[in-house]
């Protein structure tokens, strides 16, 4: 008797391996948005959680920003559903502009709407499913930013209750699943786009995979497996020593000697921690953006305020960094 094709295959032993260490009957989600990524992973979730007793089900987000959003929701839900999934929501997310980039902000409001669904239900875990060439695209895009090992660690494939069972796989495995299964994916007219830098990181690592050899992304995804853990024990120090920094007279004020006087290394991601505080996204602060911060304290010769993403407005004044959030001040 003949198993199942290789690449349904591959995608049902990823899931497999990261419910097994969830408790029994527990609820887990699945990201689905009806694409071939997605689907190739709600596919392997119904399998293998039916065979883990889990309570395996859905969220799919609809963004609203195309016509016929709700159509293709709706869709990918009754997709879920013919699968075995249970319980499977759709949710409209409310995609609000802040400024980031339409990118940012989606993504944003996309993750916010399944945190709601996740924490109704009591998911112990969202499934999502990014593939080794997301990874690639996110090095390359942290790249273009410049923002440090940080960005060029890429996504881990676990961070609190988000798994990606996929990230090890690449996309041309999901494509082939959904084949197998007989499924044609949604094809997000977005990804399409040359006004998304997403888009374009994916066209150009098409042509870096042409032009250097097969095994470009496989070697980017691999570069950023072997940054991740000296950046999180970088992040884990720099979490430490934000904790300990004295609050100058007057919140939100920092304390100028404190700052100055940790390791360069350290206080670059102090920085980064001290504007998201404030409201920057994190993942538009660049190195740019925290090369100028740190010369408040290098080279300050009176300058005004900076600005870092997020509408956030940043001075020194006297002994003490001041973050502002600008809205908030014309709103007042």
């Amino acid at each position: 008797m003949s198993g199942p094709d290789p690449a349904v295959a591959a995608t049902r032993l990823a899931v497999r391996h990261h419910l097994a260490d969830l408790p029994a009957r527990a609820t887990v989600l699945v990201a689905c948005s009806g694409g071939p990524d997605s689907v190739a992973l709600a596919a392997a979730l119904a399998f293998e959680g039916d065979r883990a007793g889990i309570r395996a089900g859905a969220v799919i987000v609809d963004h609203g920003l195309q016509p016929g959003s709700d159509d293709v929701a709706q869709s990918a839900a009754a997709l879920c559903r013919e699968m075995g999934l249970d319980p499977v929501e759709v949710v409209r997310a409310d995609v609000r502009q802040t400024g980031a980039g339409l990118e940012a902000d989606a993504r944003s409001a996309r993750y916010a709407a399944i945190e709601a669904v996740a924490d109704r239900l009591q998911a112990v875990a969202i499934l999502v499913g990014h593939t080794r060439d997301d990874q690639a695209e996110q090095v390359l895009l942290g790249l273009s930013r410049g923002s440090g090992a940080r960005s060029l660690s890429g996504m881990p494939v676990r961070r609190d209750r988000y798994i990606r069972p996929l990230l090890a796989l690449p996309r041309a495995t999901t494509l082939a699943a959904c084949a197998a299964y007989g499924i044609e994916p949604w094809n997000d007219p977005h990804n399409s786009d040359d006004s998304f830098r997403r888009v374009r990181a994916r066209r150009l690592l098409a042509t870096l995979e042409s032009e250097l050899g097969p095994g470009f992304a496989a070697a980017l995804a691999r570069s950023a497996d072997l940054l991740r853990e000296d950046a999180d024990h970088l992040e884990t120090l720099a979490i430490r020593a934000r904790a300990q920094l004295p609050e100058a007279a007057g919140d939100p004020g920092v304390d100028l000697e404190a700052l100055a006087a940790l390791p360069r290394a350290i206080r670059t991601r102090v920085w980064r921690l001290l504007a998201a505080e404030a409201g920057a996204p994190l993942a538009d602060v660049s190195a740019a953006h925290v090369e100028s911060l740190d010369a408040l304290l290098t080279s300050w010769h009176g300058q005004g305020p900076l600005h870092v993403p997020g509408g956030i407005a940043v001075a020194r004044t006297g002994r003490e960094i001041r973050f502002t959030l600008l809205r908030e001040t014309a709103s007042a």
